[in-house]
């Protein structure tokens, strides 16, 4: 655990692809997770306030999940979960509250 928060951030080192509405595929680094969002590094810009998909792979599975670009700090972004009855949803509430799963 990294930070003791609402929802405790757990670090996450997997690659992600970001699919923007209105431009192509952004590829970002995972930084850390919790139950309600994901930060991520990437090297081309994401706009601010707007709704992407998200696709990540998990111990558990591969997650599909959309969310708003909520802040910027330089290359790392902060995303916000949006789905929160979705499957992938449910798989990262798994990862975060489960730690024999993330190894």
């Amino acid at each position: 655990m990294i930070d003791a928060r609402q929802h405790p951030r757990f670090k996450l080192d997997v690659d992600v692809k970001i699919y923007p509405r209105e431009s192509g595929l952004v590829k970002g680094h995972a930084v850390d997770i919790s139950e309600t969002g994901l930060a991520a590094m990437t090297t081309l810009e994401v706009f601010l306030d707007q709704v992407v998909r998200l696709e990540f792979a998990l111990p558990l599975g591969l997650v599909s999940v959309r969310a708003l670009v909520h802040q910027r700090n330089a290359f790392r972004y902060g995303f916000k979960f949006v789905e929160p009855d979705s499957d992938g949803q449910e798989l990262i509430r798994r990862f975060c509250c489960d730690p024999a799963t993330r190894g």
